[in-house]
């Protein structure tokens, strides 16, 4: 009779415990369920932070002052339109060529580094709203009266990275291209005759004449038609993106845009 009890209630605790486990299964799939249907937005509003992938080497965009804070049009930007949506931006440096990659990767939840709109971007991430559009330049050593155009880039030497928008341009025009970090590096190579030339934003270009005017070149091209840029996210983040170009349109029309422009390049850079 003892040894019928002992097995009884053998049976039981284990149907117990095997219950405990299913509804605690449960429990962990419910909110595991629940993490999965919160969208991006959501969850970064309810952390209270958002990552955000930026160069810091691409002055007057995103780079570092000389007390090594990083700072930039596209920084100050970023952080004014997290103000408004009560998010705290945290930056992620990384070089350009990866940056796109880490995004991929959810090493941070968007891009702030001028990213031109492209069609083919478009394809496989969202973009917000353009916030500054540009002008592509063709710079050359000053010494240079060979290239006058992008037509004459066939069979020269550029610098560019990767994964710009500006060396797909010049290897349409012939070019050879020598994979570059950023615009500096570019420089470095141009004016020690590495290179032929680089192409880059009309407004980069300015910034750097300015910091270093006895720099030995000089523009030859600018593109008639300007390019747009925006914040970039992965594909799916339409309530981020939603959220972040509404912040957009309010610096926009209560002023606030118009002011960080003006101090970056003394005027209105989103026409």
């Amino acid at each position: 009779m003892r040894k019928k009890l002992v097995i009884l209630l053998t049976i039981l605790s284990i149907f117990l415990l095997s219950a405990c486990g299913t509804q605690n299964d449960n429990d962990g799939d419910k909110a595991s369920e629940n993490k999965k249907t919160a969208n991006l937005y959501e969850q970064i509003k309810e952390k209270g932070e958002i990552t955000i992938g930026t160069e810091g080497t691409y002055a007057p965009f995103t780079y570092h002052d000389e007390n090594d804070k990083l700072t930039g049009f596209d920084i100050e930007i970023a952080r004014e339109v997290f103000k408004r949506l009560d998010i705290e931006p945290k930056f992620i440096e990384a070089k350009w060529d990866g940056m796109i990659a880490g995004l991929d990767a959810k090493r941070y939840d968007m891009v702030a580094n001028e990213v031109a709109i492209r069609p083919d971007r478009l394809e496989k991430y969202d973009m917000s709203d353009p916030y500054i559009v540009s002008k592509a330049v063709l710079v050359v050593h000053e010494d240079n009266d060979e290239i006058k155009s992008l037509e004459d880039l066939k069979g020269k030497k550029v610098g560019q990275s990767l994964d710009s928008n500006y060396r797909k341009i010049a290897e349409d025009h012939g070019a050879t291209n020598t994979v570059v970090e950023g615009f500096n590096q570019a420089i470095d190579l141009l004016v020690s005759g590495r290179i032929d030339g680089t192409i880059n934003d009309s407004l980069s270009y300015l910034d750097l004449k300015k910091q270093r005017p006895d720099l030995p070149v000089k523009t030859v091209y600018e593109e008639e038609n300007a390019t747009s840029n925006g914040f970039l996210f992965r594909k799916g983040s339409d309530e981020l993106v939603e959220a972040v170009n509404g912040a957009l349109a309010d610096m926009k029309e209560d002023g606030t845009y118009l002011k960080i422009s003006e101090k970056w390049f003394g005027t209105d850079v989103s026409k």
